[in-house]
């Protein structure tokens, strides 16, 4: 890839700052944003310009190192942390890095050298993770990649504005279709097999990911069509025991309402917007993880 999502630039000074792909701009523009609090990088999150559940973990390890530089306490970097962790409430990822930085926070020793350290680790393994798990079905087999069939992904079409951008930069060839498509493509088009990636995997191997995600593997499962998850470790939440108790992110009612601020629909309409829907693990053939394929039954 040409482009780079997220970094760090200053060292661990004062003056260090995030330097962020906004994704709302794509494709119309590769536009590039610099953060400079955990204020601004929990408003950048929840506005999307950062999204995918990987990423959004880097976003909040660098979101903590920036309060780090200037915070005169520990519990200054506590409220930051607090501030982050409610920013995609669905997002596991976000969790799980907490959960590391917080076992940092408990020490003594150069608070700021120490998180800036993690973040930048974390930020690696992600990159690692992310392109191990997209080698075996896309990157690497692309020359056998006949087409691969992206949905816009209402309401904020992502799939449209994203993941076909995405493949385009790869040389990979892609159809962009309508959500309502799927099950016509599915139906007769000989699709070998489905993928798509996950915000949070319980430990029975519910799957919570982008809103649509259900309806396509129910497709799936219709037309015997395997049906993929690929996600990395730190997807997997193990405090969980089903979709049941995966908190559900609800969403403005004007994303819906309109596309780039036209509306599309009556202005007091009700709406129901939640971000994210939850599979059942009996749709779900495999997930597709930085350490191999994982088949069911998936792990206790």
């Amino acid at each position: 890839m040409s482009f780079s999502t997220i970094a760090w630039e200053g060292g661990i000074t004062s003056k260090g700052k995030v330097k962020i792909l906004d994704q709302t701009m794509l494709p119309n523009s590769v536009c590039y944003k610099y953060i400079h609090t955990p204020l601004e990088m929990s408003e950048a999150i929840q506005a999307l310009k950062i999204r995918g559940a990987p990423l959004i973990g880097v976003a909040t390890a660098y979101g903590i190192a920036l309060a780090s530089q200037k915070a005169k306490s520990k519990k200054e970097i506590e409220s930051a942390m607090e501030l982050l962790a409610n920013t995609r409430k669905t997002a596991y990822n976000v969790f799980s890095t907490l959960n590391r930085m917080k076992k940092i926070v408990g020490t003594d020793y150069n608070l700021s050298l120490l998180i800036l350290e993690e973040a930048h680790k974390i930020k690696q393994e992600d990159e690692l993770l992310c392109q191990k798990i997209g080698d075996a079905p896309i990157y690497l087999a692309k020359e056998k990649i006949k087409m691969v069939y992206a949905a816009e992904t209402r309401p904020l079409l992502q799939g449209a504005r994203l993941t076909a951008w995405e493949l385009t930069q790869a040389g990979i060839p892609v159809t962009l279709i309508c959500d309502s498509v799927k099950g016509v493509i599915l139906r007769d088009k000989k699709v070998d097999f489905c993928i798509v990636g996950a915000d949070r995997i319980a430990k029975n191997g519910d799957t919570a990911n982008k809103i649509g995600t259900y309806t396509l593997a129910v497709l799936a499962k219709r037309h015997n069509i395997p049906f993929y998850v690929a996600a990395p470790y730190t997807t997997f939440d193990p405090t969980i025991e089903s979709g049941d108790q995966i908190p559900i992110e609800l969403r403005s009612a004007d994303e819906v309402r309109e596309i780039r601020n036209f509306e599309i629909a009556p202005k007091n309409i009700e709406v129901f917007n939640p971000a994210f829907d939850i599979t059942p693990n009996e749709y779900i053939t495999a997930f597709i993880t930085e350490k191999g394929i994982i088949y069911p039954p998936f792990y206790d």
